[in-house]
Protein backbone atom coordinates (compact mmCIF):
# COMPACT_ATOMS: atom_id res chain seq x y z
CA UNK A 1 0.00 0.00 0.00
CA UNK A 2 1.60 3.36 -1.07
CA UNK A 3 0.39 6.47 1.29
CA UNK A 4 0.49 8.75 -1.99
CA UNK A 5 -3.23 10.40 -1.10
CA UNK A 6 -4.05 11.60 2.17
CA UNK A 7 -6.01 9.06 4.78
CA UNK A 8 -8.52 11.31 6.67
CA UNK A 9 -10.19 8.00 8.52
CA UNK A 10 -7.27 6.13 9.91
CA UNK A 11 -9.84 3.75 11.08
CA UNK A 12 -9.55 2.62 7.92
CA UNK A 13 -6.05 0.97 8.48
CA UNK A 14 -7.42 -0.94 11.36
CA UNK A 15 -7.17 -0.32 15.41
CA UNK A 16 -4.08 -1.74 15.73
CA UNK A 17 -2.24 0.60 12.94
CA UNK A 18 -4.05 3.58 14.37
CA UNK A 19 -2.66 2.88 17.40
CA UNK A 20 0.41 2.85 16.43
CA UNK A 21 0.07 6.07 14.43
CA UNK A 22 -0.86 7.54 17.80
CA UNK A 23 2.29 6.43 19.44
CA UNK A 24 4.55 8.01 16.65
CA UNK A 25 2.96 11.30 17.14
CA UNK A 26 3.53 11.08 21.07
CA UNK A 27 7.48 10.14 20.01
CA UNK A 28 7.11 13.16 18.14
CA UNK A 29 5.89 15.53 20.54
CA UNK A 30 7.68 13.89 23.61
CA UNK A 31 11.29 15.40 24.10
CA UNK A 32 9.91 19.04 23.13
CA UNK A 33 7.35 18.93 25.84
CA UNK A 34 9.59 17.49 28.81
CA UNK A 35 12.75 19.50 27.80
CA UNK A 36 10.03 22.97 28.82
CA UNK A 37 9.61 21.18 32.40
CA UNK A 38 13.29 20.22 32.87
CA UNK A 39 14.43 24.33 31.79
CA UNK A 40 11.65 25.84 34.38
CA UNK A 41 11.58 23.27 36.88
CA UNK A 42 8.03 22.09 36.57
CA UNK A 43 7.07 18.75 37.09
CA UNK A 44 7.55 15.78 33.76
CA UNK A 45 4.68 13.63 34.61
CA UNK A 46 1.98 16.87 35.30
CA UNK A 47 3.60 18.73 32.24
CA UNK A 48 2.59 15.11 30.11
CA UNK A 49 -0.88 14.60 31.81
CA UNK A 50 -1.61 18.48 31.35
CA UNK A 51 -0.85 18.29 27.33
CA UNK A 52 -2.83 15.15 26.89
CA UNK A 53 -6.00 16.90 28.83
CA UNK A 54 -5.25 20.24 26.81
CA UNK A 55 -4.94 18.47 23.60
CA UNK A 56 -8.52 16.65 24.43
CA UNK A 57 -10.04 19.55 25.32
CA UNK A 58 -8.69 21.80 22.50
CA UNK A 59 -9.98 18.32 19.99
CA UNK A 60 -13.45 19.10 22.20
CA UNK A 61 -13.65 22.95 21.20
CA UNK A 62 -12.91 22.47 17.74
CA UNK A 63 -15.63 20.19 17.32
CA UNK A 64 -12.52 17.22 16.46
CA UNK A 65 -11.48 18.68 13.35
CA UNK A 66 -8.20 19.92 13.24
CA UNK A 67 -5.16 17.34 13.80
CA UNK A 68 -3.52 19.56 16.12
CA UNK A 69 -1.43 18.43 19.40
CA UNK A 70 -0.90 20.84 21.93
CA UNK A 71 2.37 19.90 23.95
CA UNK A 72 4.85 22.72 26.14
CA UNK A 73 5.31 26.27 24.85
CA UNK A 74 9.10 27.65 24.67
CA UNK A 75 7.14 30.88 24.37
CA UNK A 76 6.93 31.45 28.35
CA UNK A 77 10.25 30.41 29.16
CA UNK A 78 11.36 33.77 29.35
CA UNK A 79 7.92 34.49 32.01
CA UNK A 80 9.07 31.58 33.96
CA UNK A 81 12.55 32.80 34.45
CA UNK A 82 11.05 35.96 35.22
CA UNK A 83 8.52 35.18 38.03
CA UNK A 84 10.61 32.16 39.55
CA UNK A 85 13.99 31.31 37.71
CA UNK A 86 15.87 28.20 38.87
CA UNK A 87 17.90 28.25 42.22
CA UNK A 88 21.53 26.41 41.51
CA UNK A 89 19.79 24.10 39.07
CA UNK A 90 16.94 23.21 41.26
CA UNK A 91 12.37 24.15 40.76
CA UNK A 92 11.77 27.50 42.94
CA UNK A 93 8.65 25.56 44.38
CA UNK A 94 8.04 29.38 46.21
CA UNK A 95 7.27 31.32 42.88
CA UNK A 96 6.41 28.60 40.58
CA UNK A 97 2.78 28.63 41.25
CA UNK A 98 2.52 32.14 40.49
CA UNK A 99 4.64 32.21 37.28
CA UNK A 100 1.75 29.61 36.93
CA UNK A 101 -1.19 32.25 37.95
CA UNK A 102 0.40 34.38 35.44
CA UNK A 103 0.25 31.73 32.86
CA UNK A 104 -3.50 31.11 33.26
CA UNK A 105 -3.86 35.07 32.74
CA UNK A 106 -2.06 35.05 29.51
CA UNK A 107 -4.51 32.50 28.39
CA UNK A 108 -7.57 34.16 29.38
CA UNK A 109 -6.06 36.87 26.58
CA UNK A 110 -6.45 34.20 24.03
CA UNK A 111 -10.01 33.54 25.06
CA UNK A 112 -10.84 37.39 24.89
CA UNK A 113 -9.35 37.23 21.47
CA UNK A 114 -11.72 34.22 20.43
CA UNK A 115 -14.53 36.40 22.20
CA UNK A 116 -13.82 39.57 19.53
CA UNK A 117 -13.15 36.80 16.35
CA UNK A 118 -16.87 35.55 16.90
CA UNK A 119 -18.16 39.06 17.62
CA UNK A 120 -17.09 40.80 14.43
CA UNK A 121 -15.89 37.85 12.38
CA UNK A 122 -12.95 36.23 11.43
CA UNK A 123 -12.69 37.60 7.82
CA UNK A 124 -11.71 41.39 9.25
CA UNK A 125 -8.90 39.26 11.84
CA UNK A 126 -7.50 37.54 8.36
CA UNK A 127 -6.95 40.23 6.29
CA UNK A 128 -4.55 40.81 8.36
CA UNK A 129 -2.93 37.42 7.41
CA UNK A 130 -2.65 36.70 4.07
CA UNK A 131 -0.35 33.75 2.55
CA UNK A 132 2.29 36.67 1.95
CA UNK A 133 2.61 36.86 5.73
CA UNK A 134 1.41 33.66 7.18
CA UNK A 135 3.84 31.47 4.20
CA UNK A 136 6.68 33.54 5.82
CA UNK A 137 6.09 32.90 9.47
CA UNK A 138 5.35 29.48 8.78
CA UNK A 139 8.91 29.00 6.96
CA UNK A 140 10.13 31.26 9.86
CA UNK A 141 9.10 28.83 11.98
CA UNK A 142 10.85 25.90 11.23
CA UNK A 143 14.34 27.34 10.63
CA UNK A 144 14.11 28.88 14.32
CA UNK A 145 13.52 25.51 15.97
CA UNK A 146 16.31 24.49 13.41
CA UNK A 147 19.66 25.16 15.78
CA UNK A 148 17.84 23.23 18.31
CA UNK A 149 17.97 20.33 15.96
CA UNK A 150 21.68 20.66 15.29
CA UNK A 151 22.54 21.10 18.72
CA UNK A 152 20.95 17.48 19.46
CA UNK A 153 22.81 16.12 16.25
CA UNK A 154 26.08 17.25 17.20
CA UNK A 155 25.42 15.44 20.50
CA UNK A 156 25.99 12.02 18.48
CA UNK A 157 26.11 12.28 14.73
CA UNK A 158 26.05 8.78 14.30
CA UNK A 159 22.08 8.34 15.90
CA UNK A 160 20.96 11.23 14.58
CA UNK A 161 22.09 9.99 10.86
CA UNK A 162 20.46 6.50 11.76
CA UNK A 163 17.49 8.27 12.88
CA UNK A 164 17.45 10.61 9.77
CA UNK A 165 18.47 7.35 7.13
CA UNK A 166 15.77 5.76 8.44
CA UNK A 167 12.72 7.57 8.44
CA UNK A 168 14.16 9.16 4.64
CA UNK A 169 14.40 5.19 3.90
CA UNK A 170 10.82 4.48 4.92
CA UNK A 171 8.72 7.47 4.13
CA UNK A 172 10.43 6.69 0.60
CA UNK A 173 11.00 2.94 -0.34
CA UNK A 174 8.86 1.69 2.56
CA UNK A 175 5.77 -0.51 2.07
CA UNK A 176 2.14 -0.66 3.86
CA UNK A 177 2.63 0.63 7.35
CA UNK A 178 6.29 0.72 7.50
CA UNK A 179 5.55 4.20 5.29
CA UNK A 180 3.72 5.38 7.55
CA UNK A 181 5.46 5.16 10.27
CA UNK A 182 9.02 6.26 9.78
CA UNK A 183 9.29 8.38 13.02
CA UNK A 184 8.78 5.27 15.60
CA UNK A 185 11.30 2.82 13.11
CA UNK A 186 13.75 5.92 13.18
CA UNK A 187 13.73 6.42 16.88
CA UNK A 188 13.76 2.64 17.53
CA UNK A 189 16.35 1.73 14.72
CA UNK A 190 18.78 5.02 16.42
CA UNK A 191 17.74 3.97 20.37
CA UNK A 192 18.79 0.13 19.54
CA UNK A 193 22.03 1.42 18.04
CA UNK A 194 22.41 3.89 21.10
CA UNK A 195 22.16 1.00 23.79
CA UNK A 196 24.64 -1.54 21.23
CA UNK A 197 27.31 1.60 22.15
CA UNK A 198 26.21 2.23 25.88
CA UNK A 199 24.69 5.33 25.34
CA UNK A 200 21.73 4.82 27.18
CA UNK A 201 21.75 4.50 31.26
CA UNK A 202 19.28 2.37 32.18
CA UNK A 203 20.38 1.33 35.24
CA UNK A 204 17.98 3.58 37.52
CA UNK A 205 14.68 2.10 36.36
CA UNK A 206 13.90 -0.81 38.60
CA UNK A 207 14.26 2.36 41.62
CA UNK A 208 10.75 3.59 40.04
CA UNK A 209 7.00 3.31 40.98
CA UNK A 210 4.98 1.14 38.71
CA UNK A 211 2.15 3.22 38.90
CA UNK A 212 2.46 6.90 40.25
CA UNK A 213 -0.15 10.05 40.25
CA UNK A 214 1.74 12.64 38.74
CA UNK A 215 1.86 15.85 41.59
CA UNK A 216 0.06 19.05 41.11
CA UNK A 217 0.37 22.20 42.21
CA UNK A 218 -2.33 24.66 42.49
CA UNK A 219 -1.49 28.64 40.76
CA UNK A 220 -1.41 31.24 42.91
CA UNK A 221 -1.83 34.91 41.95
CA UNK A 222 0.86 37.83 41.79
CA UNK A 223 0.23 40.90 40.05
CA UNK A 224 3.35 41.62 39.49
CA UNK A 225 3.86 38.35 37.89
CA UNK A 226 1.10 38.69 36.04
CA UNK A 227 2.19 42.15 34.35
CA UNK A 228 5.39 40.21 33.42
CA UNK A 229 4.17 36.91 31.84
CA UNK A 230 0.60 38.16 29.99
CA UNK A 231 2.12 40.31 26.90
CA UNK A 232 4.06 37.06 25.82
CA UNK A 233 -0.13 35.93 24.46
CA UNK A 234 0.03 38.45 22.13
CA UNK A 235 3.16 36.94 20.43
CA UNK A 236 1.64 33.18 21.29
CA UNK A 237 -1.34 34.10 19.56
CA UNK A 238 0.05 35.22 16.27
CA UNK A 239 2.22 31.91 16.31
CA UNK A 240 -1.22 30.12 16.81
CA UNK A 241 -2.23 31.57 13.63
CA UNK A 242 0.97 30.46 12.16
CA UNK A 243 0.56 27.09 13.04
CA UNK A 244 -3.08 26.84 12.32
CA UNK A 245 -2.29 27.72 8.46
CA UNK A 246 0.19 25.24 8.54
CA UNK A 247 -1.42 22.59 9.52
CA UNK A 248 -4.37 23.68 7.03
CA UNK A 249 -2.02 24.03 4.06
CA UNK A 250 -0.51 20.62 5.26
CA UNK A 251 -3.97 18.94 5.32
CA UNK A 252 -5.54 21.27 2.18
CA UNK A 253 -8.31 22.32 5.08
CA UNK A 254 -9.60 25.93 6.00
CA UNK A 255 -9.32 25.24 9.48
CA UNK A 256 -9.62 28.86 9.84
CA UNK A 257 -13.08 29.30 8.58
CA UNK A 258 -14.12 26.03 9.67
CA UNK A 259 -14.54 25.34 12.77
CA UNK A 260 -13.06 29.15 12.87
CA UNK A 261 -9.80 30.64 14.46
CA UNK A 262 -12.17 31.66 17.09
CA UNK A 263 -12.59 27.96 18.48
CA UNK A 264 -9.01 26.93 18.02
CA UNK A 265 -7.67 30.16 19.59
CA UNK A 266 -10.28 29.32 22.70
CA UNK A 267 -9.08 25.52 22.39
CA UNK A 268 -5.35 26.45 22.57
CA UNK A 269 -6.19 29.28 25.55
CA UNK A 270 -8.08 27.26 27.91
CA UNK A 271 -5.52 24.37 27.37
CA UNK A 272 -3.22 26.74 28.60
CA UNK A 273 -5.82 27.89 31.41
CA UNK A 274 -6.09 24.62 32.32
CA UNK A 275 -1.99 23.46 32.39
CA UNK A 276 -1.43 26.37 34.10
CA UNK A 277 -3.76 25.81 37.13
CA UNK A 278 -2.49 22.93 38.09
CA UNK A 279 1.21 23.02 37.69
CA UNK A 280 1.87 22.57 34.35
CA UNK A 281 3.13 24.75 31.46
CA UNK A 282 1.69 27.09 28.71
CA UNK A 283 0.41 24.41 25.63
CA UNK A 284 0.53 25.44 22.30
CA UNK A 285 -0.30 23.55 18.92
CA UNK A 286 3.07 21.99 18.06
CA UNK A 287 5.08 21.77 14.58
CA UNK A 288 6.78 18.75 16.00
CA UNK A 289 3.15 16.78 15.16
CA UNK A 290 2.51 19.23 11.87
CA UNK A 291 5.75 17.34 10.47
CA UNK A 292 4.76 14.18 11.33
CA UNK A 293 1.34 14.70 9.25
CA UNK A 294 3.30 15.82 6.73
CA UNK A 295 5.53 13.00 6.28
CA UNK A 296 2.94 10.69 6.36
CA UNK A 297 -0.10 12.12 5.17
CA UNK A 298 -2.58 10.81 7.86
CA UNK A 299 -4.47 13.39 9.01
CA UNK A 300 -6.92 11.86 10.92
CA UNK A 301 -7.62 14.15 14.24
CA UNK A 302 -8.49 10.62 16.16
CA UNK A 303 -5.02 9.59 15.74
CA UNK A 304 -3.78 13.34 17.59
CA UNK A 305 -6.37 12.24 20.21
CA UNK A 306 -4.83 8.69 20.54
CA UNK A 307 -1.56 10.59 21.28
CA UNK A 308 -2.94 12.82 24.08
CA UNK A 309 -4.27 9.64 25.98
CA UNK A 310 -1.29 8.13 25.84
CA UNK A 311 0.34 11.46 27.06
CA UNK A 312 -2.06 10.78 29.79
CA UNK A 313 -1.42 7.38 30.42
CA UNK A 314 2.54 7.68 30.11
CA UNK A 315 2.22 10.57 32.78
CA UNK A 316 1.09 7.97 35.46
CA UNK A 317 3.61 5.28 34.34
CA UNK A 318 7.38 6.27 35.87
CA UNK A 319 8.66 3.20 34.06
CA UNK A 320 7.35 3.94 30.27
CA UNK A 321 8.67 7.95 30.82
CA UNK A 322 11.73 7.30 32.03
CA UNK A 323 12.60 5.09 29.15
CA UNK A 324 10.95 7.59 26.36
CA UNK A 325 13.45 10.28 28.58
CA UNK A 326 16.27 8.05 28.21
CA UNK A 327 15.96 8.15 24.54
CA UNK A 328 20.08 10.25 23.39
CA UNK A 329 19.67 13.57 22.33
CA UNK A 330 21.36 12.99 18.96
CA UNK A 331 18.07 10.81 18.47
CA UNK A 332 16.23 13.37 18.83
CA UNK A 333 17.76 15.92 16.85
CA UNK A 334 17.96 13.25 13.96
CA UNK A 335 14.18 13.16 13.84
CA UNK A 336 13.46 16.60 14.41
CA UNK A 337 15.56 17.63 11.67
CA UNK A 338 13.31 16.11 9.35
CA UNK A 339 10.02 17.58 11.22
CA UNK A 340 11.63 20.81 11.34
CA UNK A 341 12.33 20.76 8.10
CA UNK A 342 8.86 19.94 6.68
CA UNK A 343 7.33 22.47 8.79
CA UNK A 344 9.79 24.86 6.51
CA UNK A 345 8.63 22.85 3.48
CA UNK A 346 5.04 23.37 4.17
CA UNK A 347 5.51 27.19 4.32
CA UNK A 348 7.12 27.52 0.81
CA UNK A 349 3.91 25.36 -0.42
CA UNK A 350 1.54 27.41 1.25
CA UNK A 351 2.95 30.40 -0.83
CA UNK A 352 3.22 28.62 -4.50
CA UNK A 353 -0.27 27.22 -3.63
CA UNK A 354 -1.67 30.43 -2.90
CA UNK A 355 0.65 31.81 -5.76
CA UNK A 356 2.08 34.81 -4.27
CA UNK A 357 3.63 36.87 -6.63
CA UNK A 358 7.32 38.16 -5.63
CA UNK A 359 7.64 39.77 -9.34
CA UNK A 360 5.80 42.50 -6.90
CA UNK A 361 8.29 44.28 -4.92
CA UNK A 362 5.58 44.88 -1.76
CA UNK A 363 5.30 41.00 -1.29
CA UNK A 364 9.34 40.86 -1.66
CA UNK A 365 9.63 43.54 1.05
CA UNK A 366 6.90 41.75 3.42
CA UNK A 367 8.34 38.33 3.10
CA UNK A 368 11.89 39.81 3.26
CA UNK A 369 10.88 41.89 6.35
CA UNK A 370 9.77 38.50 8.07
CA UNK A 371 12.55 36.08 7.61
CA UNK A 372 15.47 38.50 8.43
CA UNK A 373 13.50 40.02 11.71
CA UNK A 374 12.46 35.76 12.74
CA UNK A 375 15.74 34.49 12.15
CA UNK A 376 17.76 37.70 13.19
CA UNK A 377 16.11 38.85 16.56
CA UNK A 378 15.79 35.04 17.36
CA UNK A 379 19.69 35.00 17.29
CA UNK A 380 19.89 38.04 19.45
CA UNK A 381 17.11 36.96 21.33
CA UNK A 382 14.73 39.03 20.57
CA UNK A 383 13.78 42.93 21.95
CA UNK A 384 13.16 43.65 25.78
CA UNK A 385 11.62 46.51 26.79
CA UNK A 386 9.65 47.56 30.46
CA UNK A 387 6.34 47.91 30.95
CA UNK A 388 4.23 48.79 34.29
CA UNK A 389 7.71 48.38 35.74
CA UNK A 390 8.47 44.80 34.54
CA UNK A 391 10.72 43.70 31.81
CA UNK A 392 9.05 42.21 28.66
CA UNK A 393 10.39 40.17 25.78
CA UNK A 394 9.58 39.96 22.44
CA UNK A 395 10.54 36.67 20.81
CA UNK A 396 12.05 36.71 16.84
CA UNK A 397 8.94 35.54 15.61
CA UNK A 398 6.64 37.36 17.39
CA UNK A 399 8.74 40.53 15.94
CA UNK A 400 8.38 39.34 12.56
CA UNK A 401 4.60 38.33 12.84
CA UNK A 402 4.18 42.04 13.77
CA UNK A 403 6.63 43.68 11.21
CA UNK A 404 4.84 41.54 8.53
CA UNK A 405 1.21 42.60 9.60
CA UNK A 406 1.88 46.20 9.91
CA UNK A 407 3.92 46.14 6.75
CA UNK A 408 1.47 44.64 4.69
CA UNK A 409 -1.52 46.85 5.97
CA UNK A 410 0.28 50.08 5.26
CA UNK A 411 2.41 49.13 1.84
CA UNK A 412 0.21 49.93 -1.36
CA UNK A 413 -0.94 47.18 -3.92
CA UNK A 414 -2.77 44.58 -0.94
CA UNK A 415 -5.42 42.53 -2.89
CA UNK A 416 -5.92 39.86 -0.40
CA UNK A 417 -9.04 38.74 0.25
CA UNK A 418 -9.72 36.17 2.72
CA UNK A 419 -11.60 32.94 1.11
CA UNK A 420 -14.16 31.57 3.61
CA UNK A 421 -15.64 29.36 0.66
CA UNK A 422 -13.31 26.02 1.51
CA UNK A 423 -15.17 25.63 4.91
CA UNK A 424 -14.01 22.00 5.67
CA UNK A 425 -17.46 20.35 5.05
CA UNK A 426 -15.68 17.36 3.17
CA UNK A 427 -14.20 16.33 5.62
CA UNK A 428 -14.90 12.61 7.37
CA UNK A 429 -14.64 13.41 10.98
CA UNK A 430 -17.17 15.95 12.17
CA UNK A 431 -17.36 14.60 15.28
CA UNK A 432 -15.25 14.24 18.31
CA UNK A 433 -14.42 10.25 19.52
CA UNK A 434 -11.49 8.74 19.59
Amino acid sequence: MQNDNPILDARSLGYPKMILLGVQHTFAMFGATVLVPILTGLDVSTTLLMAGLGTLLFHFLTKGRVPAFLGSSFAFLGGYAAVAPMIDGKPNAEMLPYAGGAVFCAGLVYVVLAALIKLYGVKKVMTFFPPVVTGPIIISIGLILAPTAIKNCETNWLLALVAMGTIIFFNIWGRGMFKIIPIILGVITSYVLAIILNDVNLADITSKSIVAAPPITIMKFDFSAIITVMPISLATMMEHIGDISAIGATTGENYIAKPGLHRTLLGDGLATCLSAAFGGPANTTYGENTGVLALTKVYDPRVIRLAAVFAIIISFLPHVNFIISSIPAGTIGGVSLILYGMISAIGIRNVVENQVDFTKSRNTIIAALILVCALGFSATGGISFQAFGATVTLSGLAIAALVGIIANAILPGNEYVFDESKDGTDQKFQTFEI
